[in-house]
């Protein structure tokens, strides 16, 4: 962390759907000028001035110029937040000169991307240089993959609180969801698999549950493919769109932290199957949101999530715990999130060392505190 910056957080890319979301949450939770210093940073100055306005925020509201397209900018930036927060996807388009930015200048960086392929390359490329200038990389601070990262870290200690041990099996169960995907996923989506058609080596990364542990391969991981019923939930399941970068943020998780869960840790995440009511994303139409686009207010605060974990002892005891969300995930929970992460990144966990992280790992139990006393999450032990 670039502890001697100008500012906590700096909001790049705040002009942008989400990350005017994330600078009105951070005004709303934190003020202006008060116990969390931030500012707002993209590469119009009008831009970031009609944005302050339109959010009614004071005159004084620190404002940042900053292009992806001109590395120099994005070093001066670097240097004056302890943590960037980047809106600015996708990633694999527009997100190694920022990250390249805040390793050189020790600074952190935490973003929203579900890019499994760009993280691959980040983690090989910077994760020693950051652990050398103390810059902390955290990837997908949002629906992908916090609930789903921090839900098997708290079932995990909630194993070792009431059966004395952790477990070695945990499944994610997706209960319901209300809200479609953003824009700018979408547009993720579509570079990934325009980077697949380009170099078809990427589809194996995508498929490699250990693509982001670089020397561990662990054992055989159950699909997540097969539809059907599951007596653990007793339900019927079917495949969940997001499980591809969740279970690699999952691995990756158990392996920064010394693989507490075991050598032969078994994930999987599929969706419940609820006859009438919406258990998954829904598909992305033609004519869906482009990036910078999204639904009002009113449908963000009708949005949800629901996720069971079951954790099964090798004796076949089992725990269940639940992580909820009061807001759409793509969105309005995301927004809030992102921005908890930056700041318990900085506030509560400044010791940290550099390095490609995953939130869990970083954070653990002080991000959760932090998500349930602001953000709308909740953490429930149910069995």
């Amino acid at each position: 962390m670039n502890a001697n910056a100008e500012f906590d957080v700096i909001v790049y890319g705040a002009t942008g759907y989400t990350g005017r979301l994330v600078a009105e949450y951070l005004a709303q939770r934190y003020g202006v000028g008060g116990q969390v210093s931030w500012a707002m940073a993209g590469r119009s100055a009008q831009k970031l001035s009609e944005v302050r306005d339109e959010l009614a925020l004071p005159a004084e509201t620190p404002l940042v110029l900053a292009d992806a397209g001109d590395p120099k900018s994005l070093g001066a930036m670097a240097r004056r937040g302890k943590a960037i927060i980047t809106t600015v996807g996708p990633y694999q388009l527009y997100g190694d000169p920022l990250v390249e930015a805040c390793v050189d200048a020790g600074a952190d960086c935490l973003d929203l991307t579900g890019e499994p392929n760009w993280m691959h390359e980040v983690i090989r490329r910077c994760h020693d240089r950051a652990k050398a200038s103390g810059a902390r990389i955290v990837h997908s601070c949002g629906f992908d993959s916090i609930p789903f990262e921090l839900g098997v870290y708290f079932c995990e200690e909630t194993a070792k609180a009431k059966l004395g041990t952790v477990v070695p099996r945990v499944k994610g169960r997706v209960r319901r969801v209300q809200g479609g995907l953003s824009g700018g996923t979408a547009a993720s989506g579509r570079a990934t698999m325009e980077a697949v058609q380009k170099d078809p080596a990427v589809m194996g990364i995508l498929m490699n549950p250990f693509a982001l542990t670089p020397g561990f391969e662990g054992p055989a991981q159950p699909s997540g493919q097969e539809k059907g019923f599951d007596e653990d939930v007793g339900a019927d399941v079917a495949p969940f769109m997001m499980a591809m970068i969740n279970t690699k943020n999952v691995h990756r998780s158990n392996a920064l932290m010394g693989h507490p869960w075991g050598q032969d840790f078994l994930y999987d995440e599929m969706s419940i199957v609820i006859p009438g009511a919406p258990s998954d994303f829904s598909a992305m139409p033609e004519d869906g949101p482009k990036p910078g686009e999204g639904p009002t207010k009113a449908e963000r605060d009708a949005g949800f999530f629901d996720i069971l974990f079951v954790g099964i002892a090798p004796d076949g005891r089992k725990v269940k715990v639940s992580v909820q969300g009061d807001k759409d995930p793509g969105y309005g929970s995301t927004s809030k999130m992102l921005a908890e992460a930056a700041v318990c990144l900085v506030k509560d966990a400044p010791d940290v060392p550099g390095g490609v992280w995953t939130p869990g790992a970083a954070m653990g139990r002080k991000l959760i505190d932090r998500l349930q006393a602001n953000a709308g999450l909740t953490f429930q032990v149910e069995g």
